[in-house]
């Protein structure tokens, strides 16, 4: 027999009426149909190929097979008593060569999933990029190439005019820190390039692609709330030594600062000593003008699942920094990432704390655990927990005056988690990635009695 799911702490009435709850999922991830209906081929569909890329060889070009199956994956996330829905556009669908001629098949794909949304009573949010470059701009120096900004903005300009009648809610960016530094510095993820130079260029274009697709939302879509999302990790260094602190630091300059302050209108952090940012400030020379790098935001999207522990370490290149992994005995995921919500309430605080911020939204928050579907029935007890625990200190935060609109649990069903493949499962919904069986986990059902008061 089913054993009975642990009820919320909180309710979702606690947060007011006026709070969006959401779910959110990303079009590389999730589409599927990679070579269907005219689209061009994206960074990840090439990178994924590569021997070794992905840790269980597992490819995006079927995966939950959302392109066919929107209409009942949004039923899912209805019935879970989500009523925002964010998804991401995917450049080459709707630009198969990033530029140039318009697949209309694409865009009519995106028009039918908005009016499904719609009819439901989903509010549809668009993610503008969500880490899918199409191919052929890559191949043209992809995020590096002082064209870059050029081909970012006439895609933005597009979609806008393609569905800014009906939707409001924008993110122009999802997590820029992630996206350049495993593709651009360190090659873990597409289109996985390496060096400090390839690396600066593709932050400083991105840095501009924040504030420049504002701004494009802004002069096209009436009535637009727009934000830009980055991931952020409270930094926690591993001891009281002065180098330890100091490597935290670096770290947190990294990780937390590097794109959120420059959209806020406060230019790229300086230095402090940290001769990585060094060589970025005298590479980007021509680049310091805080006006250009300010996006017209109506929220800051804060994309949260773990705390860091760093270390020294002399031999570590660029940072001189080390992750501490928790030990076996501690809070931590399937993934081995440290489970903190307070480190979570922390982060809001510290966030709100910039005086830029209109408003906050959780745009991303959630948990991969070692799922299992035994009779019909995901008994993921760690992940009610991990939940229940984070919106308790959402809570807190928003009780001492963080103003915070929105949260959006991630995600709705498992997918390709990119370097992870199919082994890292995040979702609500349990998915057999052979026969496309869609399973409610507990999680979902959680989140269910959640938002039903």
């Amino acid at each position: 027999m089913h054993s009975p799911i642990s009820p919320p702490t909180l309710q979702a009435s606690h947060f007011g009426r006026q709070f969006l709850w959401g779910v959110g999922m990303a079009a590389a991830q999730n589409e599927g149909a990679a070579l269907v209906d005219g689209r061009g081929l994206s960074i990840w569909d090439v990178f994924a190929r590569k021997r070794g890329a992905i840790n269980d060889k597992s490819t995006p070009t079927v995966t939950c097979d959302f392109y066919h199956r929107y209409r009942d994956d949004l039923l899912l996330a209805k019935s879970l008593g989500f009523t925002v829905f964010r998804f991401s556009i995917s450049w080459s669908r709707v630009l198969p060569e990033g530029t140039g001629r318009v697949n209309q098949a694409g865009v009519d794909f995106y028009q039918r999933l908005i009016d499904a949304c719609l009819e439901l009573g989903l509010t549809p949010c668009v993610t503008l990029y969500h880490w899918d470059l199409p191919y052929e701009l890559e191949r043209k120096g992809g995020w590096t190439s002082p064209l870059m900004n050029k081909w970012f903005n006439r895609y933005a300009q597009l979609c806008a005019q393609w569905f800014g009648d009906r939707v409001k809610h924008w993110i122009v960016l999802n997590e820029p820190m992630g996206f350049t530094t495993l593709g651009y510095l360190m090659g873990k993820h597409a289109p996985g390039r390496t060096g400090l130079t390839s690396f600066f260029d593709a932050v400083h274009h991105a840095a501009l692609a924040q504030a420049d697709g504002s701004h494009i939302l802004r002069s096209t879509v009436g009535e637009a709330c727009i934000g830009s999302s980055v991931s952020m990790s409270w930094v926690y260094p591993a001891t009281e030594r002065d180098i330890d602190q100091q490597a935290a630091t670096r770290v947190d300059l990294m990780m937390n600062r590097l794109f959120l302050e420059p959209m806020l209108g406060k230019g790229y952090p300086e230095p402090g000593g940290f001769k990585l940012m060094e060589q970025f400030h005298a590479h980007a020379h021509s680049w310091r003008y805080t006006k250009r790098l300010t996006a017209d935001l109506d929220f800051v999207g804060v994309q949260y699942y773990f705390p860091v522990v760093i270390k020294h370490h002399a031999l570590i290149p660029h940072i001189q920094a080390n992750l501490v992994k928790p030990r076996k005995t501690d809070p931590q995921t399937a993934l081995g990432w440290r489970i903190d919500a307070p480190s979570f309430y922390r982060m809001l605080k510290r966030v709100w704390k910039y005086g830029a911020v209109q408003s906050i939204w959780v745009s991303e928050n959630g948990a991969c655990f070692s799922d299992k579907l035994e009779q019909g029935h995901v008994r993921d007890a760690d992940r009610i927990a991990y939940f229940d625990a984070h919106v308790q200190a959402m809570a807190q935060a928003k009780k001492e005056g963080v103003r915070i609109s929105a949260y959006l649990a991630w995600t709705l069903t498992d997918n390709f988690e990119w370097q992870e493949g199919f082994g890292a499962r995040f979702g609500l919904v349990h998915t057999d990635f052979r026969t496309q069986l869609r399973t409610v986990k507990d999680s979902g059902y959680w989140w269910r009695q959640f938002l039903s008061k």
